[in-house]
C-alpha cells in the first residue's frame, strides 16, 4: 500500500534521508518511530507529495510520487503534526467547508458530517467554536477532516503529541475502528509506548535511516525477548550463581524488585535444562516466564552506537 524504495533527502549538505526502505501493507497500522529530527516528518511529506525526494522513489497504492500526486492526494488523508483550523467556525461549519473543498456533493455533506462526528465522538460538540475545544478534541476534529472524502490511506504526524492520557485511549479506539473499515493507517509518533499497544507493525528510524522493521513481537524477538526469562526461586541468591556459571546463559540481571531475570546465548535453547539444573541443586522454582524487552529498550538498542 505504501513503499519506499531507498528514499532520499538531502538539504544542502545535510542528508536528512539516507536510503529508506518502508512496506507499509494494506489493512496495516504502521508506527513510525524515531525521535525528533530522526526524518520522520520528512518521509510523511515526501509520502504525501508536499515533498520531492532527492533521490529513491515512494509509492502509494501502487503510484509514484514522482509522476502521481493529484492522484496520490485523492486517495489519502493527511494530518500533520500542527494544522490550521479556523477559529470562528463551529465544527459542523468547519468539515462542511472541507467537505465542499473536496467537491463533496451539498446534498451528500449533511449525512457525511454526521457520520465523521459520531465516529470521532463530536457529535455533541458540533455547535461549538472550533477554537473552544480542547486539544484532544482538535486532534479527533483534525482526523474526521482527513476522512472527509474517505480515502484508502490515512497518514497521521505525531496524532497523540500533547495528548492526556484519557485522549491517548481515545485516539486508540477511533484508529481501530478505522482499520475495522478497511483503512491502512501509517503513524508517526517519539511516544513508543503507545504504538506499542496500537500497531501491528513498526519501522523504527534514526538519523534518516531505518533501523528495524517488522512486527512489534518479531523485532522484540530479534533484541533478545524469545530467550530471556523471569525466575523467581526459593534461593534466588545460589539461583543466580548457578546460572552466571551456566554456560547456555548469556547475561543475568536482578530488577529492582530483586527478581531474577536472565538470557539465553541461544534463544532456541530449552528453559527446562535451567529448571533442572537448579533442581539438581535443591533450589526450588517459584515462578518462571519469558521477560519481554519493552520497545523503547527496543529502540535503544537498536539505535545504540549508531553514526551520522
Amino acid at each position: 500500500m505504501i513503499r519506499t524504495a531507498n528514499l532520499n533527502k538531502k538539504y544542502g549538505d545535510f542528508m536528512a534521508l539516507q536510503g529508506v526502505s518502508l512496506n507499509v501493507r494494506e489493512g496495516d497500522i504502521y508506527g513510525f518511530i524515531g525521535p525528533n529530527g530522526a526524518g520522520k516528518t520528512t518521509t510523511i511529506k515526501i509520502l504525501t507529495t508536499l515533498l520531492e525526494p532527492t533521490g529513491g522513489d515512494a509509492t502509494v497504492c501502487g503510484l509514484s510520487v514522482w509522476d502521481n500526486k493529484e492522484q496520490i492526494r485523492g486517495l489519502i488523508g493527511y494530518m500533520p503534526d500542527a494544522f490550521g483550523v479556523y477559529p470562528d467556525m463551529t465544527v459542523t461549519e468547519y468539515l462542511h467547508f472541507f467537505a465542499a473543498a473536496y467537491g463533496i456533493p451539498r446534498k451528500e455533506r449533511g449525512g457525511l458530517v454526521d457520520g465523521l462526528l459520531e465516529l470521532t465522538d463530536l457529535t455533541y460538540k458540533e455547535d461549538a467554536l472550533v477554537d473552544s475545544l480542547s486539544k484532544g478534541m482538535q486532534q479527533r476534529l483534525g482526523l474526521a477532516r482527513a476522512l472527509v472524502h474517505d480515502p484508502r490511506v490515512l497518514i497521521l504526524d505525531e496524532p497523540a503529541a500533547g495528548l492526556d492520557p484519557r485522549a491517548r485511549v481515545e485516539l486508540r479506539e477511533i484508529l481501530r475502528e478505522l482499520q475495522a473499515m478497511g483503512k491502512t493507517i501509517l503513524l508517526s509518533s517519539h511516544i513508543l509506548s503507545e504504538l506499542q499497544d496500537i500497531c501491528n507493525r513498526i519501522g523504527i528510524v534514526e538519523r534518516g535511516r531505518l533501523v528495524a522493521e517488522g512486527s512489534v513481537d518479531e523485532i522484540l524477538d530479534q533484541l533478545g525477548g524469545a530467550g530471556r526469562y523471569s525466575l523467581r526461586t526459593t534461593d534466588d541468591e545460589r539461583a543466580q550463581a548457578l546460572l552466571q556459571a551456566h554456560e547456555l546463559v548469556a547475561s543475568v540481571a536482578v530488577d529492582e524488585q530483586a527478581a531474577l531475570s536472565f538470557e539465553f546465548v541461544d534463544a532456541a535453547s530449552d528453559v527446562a535444562l535451567i529448571t533442572q539444573a537448579l533442581a539438581s541443586e535443591g533450589i526450588g522454582l517459584r515462578h518462571l516466564a519469558k521477560a519481554r524487552v519493552s520497545l523503547e529498550d527496543a529502540f535503544m538498542k537498536l539505535t545504540k552506537g549508531l553514526v551520522q
